[in-house]
C-alpha cells in the first residue's frame, strides 16, 4: 500500500490535468471520495475536475457537500493527463466515463472491494478499507496536504455511509481512527448525521412506507425482503436516489441474516443485497455479475421480472432450499 499510494502521489503532483470519477449511482462513499480528492489536489494547484460515469444530475442527497458544483459532465470533457477511478472495481461501472479513463495517460484506481480486476496503471487496493474515502485520507498524507475541513467533511461523509454510521462489521478499530482524525479536522458528525439521514423528503418517507408495506419474510425467517417499480417513485413523487437507504431499513427486522430490495426498471431489476449476521451477500452478487462486499453487494437481472429474480435468488440466500 505504501508503494501504491506513492506512485499516485507522483502522478498527480506531475498531472497537468486530472479527471475524477466514480462508478454509476454514486452512494456516500463514492461521491464523498470523489470531492475530497478533488479539493485535496486544487489545494496543490492541480487542476482536478470530478465527473460522474451517469448521463444525469448527480444525487442531491449530497449536495451540501463542499465541491458539489464542481462536477462536469463527462461529455463535456477531453481525456486528461491522469484519470482516477475512485469505488470502481470494473472499468464497466464507469459508464459513460469510461473512454475518457481508457483515453488518459494514465489510470489510477483507488479502491476496496474484493472484486477488482486490476485494469489500472497504477492500483491502490486495499480490501481491509472499510471506505473508499478512508484511501483518500491515506492519501493526503502522501501528498503531504494537510486537510481543510471541507476535505475532512467529504471523506467523513464517505466512510460514514460506507459503514453504515459505524454499524457494519467493516468499522474496524483503524475505521474509526481514521474518522477521528477527521473531525479533528474539521468534520462535524453530528450534522453529518442530520444532512445525511436526518433531511429526509416526505416522498422518501412514502417511498419507505410502501416498501414496508410490501415486506416479506422467508427461508424459514433468514430472509427479508421488498420491491420497488418505477411507477412508485412517481406515485410518492421520490427522487430515485432516495432509495439508497432502504436496504438498511429492512436490515434493521430481528432475527433475519439478510435483506433485499429489488427494483424494477422496465426489463431489468436491480438488486441491494445486505447482510447481518457474516453470510456473504458479496459471493452471492458475484455469480450473476453483480460485485460489492461481504456485507453489502448489488447485482442486476436483465430481462427479467421480480419473481423470476427471486426465484433464482432465494435458494441462495440463507435458509434457501438449492435442490428447488
Amino acid at each position: 500500500m505504501k508503494a501504491a499510494l506513492h506512485h499516485a502521489a507522483v502522478a498527480l503532483r506531475r498531472a497537468s490535468s486530472v479527471v475524477i470519477c466514480a462508478h454509476v449511482r454514486p452512494d456516500g462513499d463514492a461521491v464523498g471520495s470523489v470531492l475530497g480528492l478533488t479539493l485535496a489536489l486544487r489545494s496543490l494547484g492541480i487542476a482536478a475536475i470530478p465527473t460522474l460515469a451517469d448521463d444525469r444530475e448527480p444525487s442531491k442527497t449530497y449536495e451540501w457537500l463542499p465541491g458539489f458544483g464542481l462536477y462536469t459532465p463527462a461529455a463535456d470533457l477531453e481525456p486528461p493527463a491522469v484519470f482516477v477511478a475512485l469505488d470502481t472495481p470494473v472499468p464497466e461501472r464507469l459508464g459513460i466515463a469510461r473512454d475518457l479513463a481508457e483515453r488518459a495517460e494514465t489510470l489510477i484506481v483507488i479502491d476496496h472491494h474484493p472484486d477488482g480486476v486490476g485494469y489500472a496503471n497504477i492500483g491502490v487496493l486495499d480490501t481491509s478499507a472499510a471506505a473508499t474515502g478512508q484511501l483518500v485520507w491515506q492519501l493526503l498524507e502522501v501528498l503531504d496536504i494537510q486537510p481543510t475541513a471541507e476535505i475532512a467533511l467529504c471523506c467523513y461523509t464517505a466512510l460514514l455511509t460506507d459503514t453504515g454510521r459505524f454499524q457494519y462489521q467493516n468499522t474496524t478499530s483503524a475505521a474509526l481512527r481514521d474518522a477521528a482524525a477527521m473531525i479533528d479536522a474539521g468534520a462535524d458528525p453530528s450534522e453529518v448525521a442530520r444532512l445525511v439521514y436526518q433531511s429526509r423528503s416526505a416522498g422518501s418517507l412514502a417511498l419507505e412506507a410502501l416498501a414496508m408495506s410490501r415486506l416479506s419474510v422467508v427461508n424459514g425467517g433468514h430472509v427479508a425482503y421488498t420491491w420497488l417499480a418505477d411507477d412508485d417513485f412517481v406515485s410518492t413523487g421520490a427522487l430515485p436516489e432516495e432509495a439508497e437507504f432502504l436496504p438498511d431499513a429492512v436490515r434493521v427486522l430481528d432475527d433475519i441474516d439478510v435483506a433485499m430490495v429489488l427494483r424494477a426498471r422496465g426489463d431489468e431489476v436491480r438488486v441491494n443485497l445486505r447482510a447481518k449476521t457474516g453470510f456473504d451477500v458479496g459471493a452471492v452478487a458475484r455469480r450473476f455479475d453483480g460485485g460489492g462486499h461481504h456485507a453489502a453487494a448489488g447485482l442486476t437481472r436483465f430481462e427479467s421480472g421480480i419473481d423470476s429474480a427471486l426465484h433464482e435468488l432465494l435458494p441462495l440466500l440463507p435458509g434457501g432450499d438449492l435442490s428447488s
